[in-house]
């Protein structure tokens, strides 16, 4: 018999099970037990790379068919979140370093700046977005970059006004337009970021005088949205207003006939008032290499039809056209004061606004 002593069947299944128990318990214990444990909220095995966590103020269904096609180009899934914008930063804010979000797409840089402003968004070494975003339509941080252009000008009846008698933002305060002027409330960050423009063009009592000229030559209170006040030129209720191009084009895609038409403003001053949708990644981006690349496709001529079209706004690259109802308004000149000047006057602009009784 051999000096080696023979190990029992039942011995030796025993011991075998016990190494297997002991092999799994380690192997669990250097794994983490939530994927997002991983530094970076990158799992090992990949799985996290493919999806990245949207909040938006924009329409579900203006942005839902761009995440989708996203997804069938590069693989990742888009998880959005839509709500208004107030609702979304004060979100991130309390979630802190625990938000879920790698992306906040919103409208009007004087949202975007003031979620920069409360440390919600972090700056982007982007070589791509810098060379497709103009400087005025970015963050001088890179914080966040526009992603199509909206431009907010003067709307009139043509059977009531005769275009020669318009030219600039500023002209509305002349006592010619006395009961003929329609305007959104001032509560709307589209007007606030108007007023900011004619703050840092003109200086705050100037800018002052303005808006109260506007106010004197108001048909009706202020409308709560733009397309209400375009319906009220068409009707007959005012003659002139201030309103965001693709309100108009809305309408005019259900009826080519819509007597109602626009005016580009400024154009041989300051240009017309431009603003935007854009994004940024937010500071504690969970997926932030994601969240970066998601914004530089919505930037590329692969997205940028699509994105401008879907709201019937205007591409942010300069290699994609305008098309359909919008390249039918033509080109114009716009105000190239950067946009982030929008935020900076923000507080200073709804404090004019209400000295002035616009409401």
């Amino acid at each position: 018999m051999s000096d080696h002593k023979r190990l029992s069947p039942l011995f030796s299944a025993r011991a075998l099970f016990a190494l297997l128990v002991v092999s799994l318990v380690v192997l669990a214990g250097c794994q983490p037990s939530d994927p997002e444990a991983v530094p970076g909220g990158q799992q090992t095995d990949g799985s996290a790379e493919q999806r990245v966590v949207v909040y938006t103020s924009r329409q579900p269904h203006l942005i839902e068919p761009l995440f989708e096609r996203y997804t069938q180009q590069t693989g990742v899934t888009v998880e959005f979140t839509s709500a208004n914008e107030a609702s979304l930063i004060e979100r991130m804010a309390a979630e802190d370093d625990q938000t879920p979000a790698d992306v906040f797409i919103t409208v009007d840089a004087g949202n975007l700046w003031f979620a920069s402003e409360r440390g919600l968004l972090q700056p982007l070494e982007s070589e791509s977005l810098e060379a497709i975003v103009p400087a005025s339509l970015r963050d001088t941080n890179n914080r966040w970059f526009g992603l199509s252009v909206r431009a907010r000008t003067l709307m009139y009846h043509p059977d009531r006004v005769d275009p020669s008698e318009l030219s600039t933002f500023e002209d509305l305060a002349d006592p010619k337009w006395a009961g003929r002027l329609c305007l959104r409330t001032s509560k709307k960050v589209y007007n606030q970021s108007l007023v900011a423009m004619l703050i840092e063009h003109h200086g705050e009592e100037r800018a002052e005088a303005i808006v109260a000229g506007w106010v004197s030559n108001l048909a009706t209170d202020p409308f709560s949205s733009d397309t209400q006040l375009i319906e009220a030129v068409a009707a007959g209720q005012c003659d002139v207003a201030i309103a965001n191009t693709y309100y108009l084009g809305r309408l005019l895609a259900d009826d080519p006939n819509y007597p109602v038409a626009l005016f580009w403003a400024n154009q041989d001053t300051t240009g017309v008032h431009v603003n935007i949708s854009g994004a940024g990644v937010t500071t504690h981006a969970p997926r932030p290499d994601q969240g970066q690349r998601l914004i530089e496709w919505l930037a590329s001529e692969n997205a940028q039809a699509e994105f401008a079209e879907s709201n019937l706004e205007y591409p942010i690259n300069p290699n994609v056209p305008a098309s359909g109802i919008v390249a039918q308004w033509g080109p114009f000149v716009a105000d190239e004061v950067p946009l982030v000047v929008v935020g900076e006057r923000q507080a200073q602009a709804v404090r004019l606004m209400d000295r002035a009784g616009y409401r």
